[in-house]
């Protein structure tokens, strides 16, 4: 999806309708997860759920960003879930005309000798403008003199640039320094000016000015040539003699670039050499104007342009840029859900600056490529938090550079528990021995049941089920709801009732609960707790009884039969 919007939009300025563009209802951008990612520091820009409108979110200034680049673009993705649909949304950032071009110096002063030939022409400092492209420097215009003209060369994209030409002969006699005005004037509308003055100091006689033996000069130079390599020698030559032929060489700064600052000239032999580290990826090429000035009285130059192109070697590693959007991700999470949004960069160019990402290990994730250097990092298989709580995803990316370079970077991914195991006891069946006439209230077991999940889900409440001989069991015990703690609410008596059966129900608090049963089968051991008793008909405690004997009964005669 391509967009554009002007730099310094406020706030809210609708860019887009992603709603219209994804294709997607309005009222299911905020059900579906509408994530709006980038790689910058800085949110941009932000969704709308309600119209679906992609508005500015932040004040974007073309100049920070894409200082001379001729187009600005800035890249954010789209993401929706159920189902995930990622889309590359390109933003254009339209420059508008809110600098003014400006000189680096207020004045700038020249010494030509009054023997300069007519048609001559003079390097003038650029005018520097942030802005880019119709709004950067188009035109120069000098004041009203009878000297001097002003040649300007169009840059394209590039800007313009200026020369002064000499028009009519100089008289140092007649004038000896002539004051010049320089305007600079942008594309804008409307458009936007800026002024140097030029002091021109007429000097007299030397008249033969050093020629280059070449107009443009051109190098090559890799990146990592060690401080003190020569690139080029330069050569120009004066047909004059003495000190008013002997060229000295050196380097002319133009607007913000000193290129003293990178290479150094040497004034006598013209050799230019490498001054400190170059870098590739910060600058590619250098364009540098440089100059030959005799050792006249009256010196005089002349201009000629160096083209040095650095050329790149492979001394940048990939860089990984992960951004996070579900951890931890929860245990029952689909194949395909994306974990976070993978993105790899490489600072060098060409081959050096392709790269290849890949996963390291075996785990249930995988990438897959979204755009070029752009990757998601989602689930490719089921998940288990009781058996892994968590996982270190190792990404390593290799660049196509001989030798390769590679960098690596470890995601912890953290795995959510979902309440997926309900409770275990240890037993199919608990076996509980309780004497009779034990005190009521006393504890008399413990139930235990365990549950693998965490937090919420592995927290167990017990309940009873079931009775005995047609009463609720709950008359006979109660349990602690939290401990499982069984606790009687009688005194037993293994006379009436030796053994009953009921059920402990284990109950956790995920939503939905999830729930199991164990059968506990209760007891009840006897105690000498009953005296004998005589039964009939000589019950009655302490009572006499009579039986009577006939005289003649003998021995083993049947007298009475005694029952307890």
């Amino acid at each position: 999806i391509s967009y554009s919007v002007a730099e310094e939009a406020d706030k809210g300025t609708v860019v887009g309708n992603l709603a219209k563009d994804l294709n997607v209802n309005v009222r299911d951008l905020q059900t579906r997860n509408l994530n709006i990612v980038s790689g910058h520091r800085k949110k941009y820009f932000e969704a709308n759920f309600k119209t679906g409108d992609l508005y500015v979110n932040e004040r974007i200034d073309r100049e920070e960003l894409c200082l001379n680049s001729i187009k600005c673009i800035l890249n954010v993705e789209a993401i929706l879930s159920d189902p995930v649909v990622h889309r590359r949304i390109e933003v254009v950032i339209a420059d508008v005309n809110d600098n003014v071009p400006t000189f680096m110096d207020k004045s700038f002063s020249l010494n030509i000798s009054e023997s300069s030939p007519v048609g001559e022409r003079f390097l003038l400092p650029l005018a520097v403008d942030a802005d880019s492209s119709s709004n950067s420097v188009k035109n120069y215009k000098l004041s009203v003199n009878e000297y001097f003209s002003l040649d300007v060369q169009s840059g394209g994209e590039h800007g313009a640039s200026a020369e002064l030409v000499l028009l009519k002969a100089l008289d140092r006699e007649k004038q000896g320094v002539i004051k010049l005005t320089l305007s600079a004037t942008d594309g804008g509308r409307p458009p936007k000016t800026g002024t140097l003055q030029i002091i021109v100091n007429v000097l007299d006689v030397n008249d033969n000015t050093p020629s280059f033996s070449k107009t443009l000069y051109k190098a090559r130079v890799n990146e990592n040539a060690p401080v003190g390599s020569v690139v080029i020698q330069l050569n120009a030559t004066d047909l004059d003699e003495g000190d008013n032929g002997k060229v000295v060489y050196s380097f002319f700064k133009r607007a913000n670039f000193n290129p003293s600052d990178i290479f150094l000239i040497n004034a006598e032999t013209g050799d230019v050499s490498v001054k400190r580290e170059l870098d590739y990826e910060t600058q590619s090429a250098y364009e540098i104007h440089v100059q030959a000035t005799d050792k006249g009285s009256s010196p005089r130059r002349s201009n000629g342009k160096l083209l040095i192109e650095v050329v790149d070697v492979n001394d940048n590693a990939p860089e990984i840029i992960v951004t996070s959007l579900m951890n931890p991700v929860k245990e029952d999470a689909e194949t395909g859900s994306v974990v976070a949004l993978v993105t790899v960069t490489d600072k060098d160019g060409g081959k050096n600056g392709q790269t290849r990402c890949k996963l390291v290990g075996s785990t249930p994730f995988k990438l897959n490529s979204n755009y070029k250097s752009y990757y998601s990092l989602v689930v490719d298989g089921p998940l288990d938090r009781e058996a892994h709580p968590s996982y270190n995803v190792t990404i390593i990316a290799n660049d196509d550079g001989v030798p390769s370079l590679s960098s690596s970077s470890v995601i912890n991914v953290q795995v959510a528990d979902v309440n997926d195991n309900a409770p275990r006891f240890l037993d199919p069946v608990i076996n509980i021995y309780v004497k009779e006439n034990s005190p009521v209230g006393a504890s008399i077991f413990t139930i235990r049941a365990v549950d693998p999940d965490v937090n919420e889900n592995a927290r167990v409440t017990y309940s009873l089920e079931g009775d005995a001989k047609n009463i609720p069991v709950s008359s006979f015990i109660n349990i602690n709801s939290e401990t499982g703690d069984i606790v009687s609410l009688q005194s037993f008596n293994h006379e009436e009732l030796k053994t009953f059966a009921f059920k402990v129900k284990a109950t956790d608090s995920g939503v939905p609960p999830l729930s199991s049963n164990v059968t506990v089968n209760l007891c009840i051991l006897d105690e000498n707790d009953n005296n004998p008793t005589i039964l009939a008909p000589y019950s009655e405690h302490g009572s006499v009884n009579s039986e009577t004997v006939p005289y003649s009964a003998e021995a083993g005669y049947f007298v009475a039969k005694i029952r307890a």
